[in-house]
């Protein structure tokens, strides 16, 4: 069965591409942002401290989601006090998080009774198993991610560009940097339903990135990274069902690859002018 015609019959093959695609958009509003900040690194330790929540909450017999919504927020709030601070080993100090947070996850797994299948694939992604029920609510996430980046675009644009003179003007930089982190870590566990926890910082980064290569101002890179993270999870998807391959790390490898066509056309094109 082709990937149009089982779209059209199957419910679980729907979901899954309404959860993509919300989650495309997740990392197009935010991935822009990230990258023009050169914070990937800070994202990647919001990223890994998500399973310490999640395992928690597993172990608790709780919703994992939930643990990794707030995991995720207390790591960047955390993180960003330690990066405002200017500690001499930031690097090592996130590290150390990232560290703390996936051994914490671990722990916890290994304690919980029972056949954990659901929570490794948060790990690697399950994008084919996610309920009808949780579209709707990652929908409402969605949209408020939305809102709240147009009501802070232009503030939060100043803060990223040209930091010092924001503070000059009056700004509230270091209030927008730790909004930023928290809108980082709401889409860390959003990607988590599209490609897992150990490929979400591919999907947040390389659609960003190769919408750099073509977008003249921060709103038209939200556009095209939007589009292009749509683009990719669809083609993914598809590639992945005909050929009964792992959708997350299919996304993520259609997205690298085109990245990098992405860039080798533009470092020709420059040698061309």
């Amino acid at each position: 069965m082709n990937f149009i015609t089982a779209l059209g019959s199957q419910d679980f093959l729907q979901n899954a591409l309404f959860t993509g695609l919300l989650a495309s958009i997740a990392a197009g509003l935010v991935g822009p942002y990230v990258v023009v900040r050169r914070i990937g690194y800070l994202a990647g330790g919001i990223a890994h401290t998500v399973l310490a929540g999640m395992g928690i909450a597993y172990f608790l017999g709780a919703n994992p989601l939930m643990g990794a919504f707030v995991s995720a927020i207390l790591a960047a709030l955390l993180i960003g006090y330690i990066s405002l601070k200017g500690f001499d080993q930031e690097d090592t100090v996130i590290g150390a998080l990232w560290a703390i947070g996936m051994a914490t996850g671990i722990l916890f797994i290994s304690q919980t009774p029972g056949y954990k299948v659901d929570l490794m694939s948060y790990l690697f992604g399950n994008l084919l198993l996610v309920p009808a029920e949780a579209i709707s609510m990652l929908a409402w996430v969605v949209g408020g991610l939305a809102l709240v980046l147009l009501v802070v675009h232009r503030p939060l644009t100043a803060v990223i560009f040209d930091e010092e003179f924001a503070r000059l003007r009056g700004v509230p930089v270091k209030s927008l940097y730790l909004l930023l982190l928290v809108l980082v870590a709401i889409t860390v566990v959003l990607l988590l339903q599209a490609v897992g926890l150990i490929m979400v910082l591919a999907l947040l980064s390389l659609p960003a990135a190769l919408a750099g290569h073509h977008a003249r101002s921060l709103g038209m890179m939200i556009v095209v990274a939007s589009l292009a993270a749509m683009a990719f999870t669809t083609g993914g998807l598809a590639i992945s069902w005909q050929f009964d391959l792992p959708a997350g790390a299919t996304i993520v490898l259609v997205a690298g690859i085109a990245y990098l066509v992405s860039l080798v056309w533009r470092s020709t094109r420059g040698q061309r002018r």
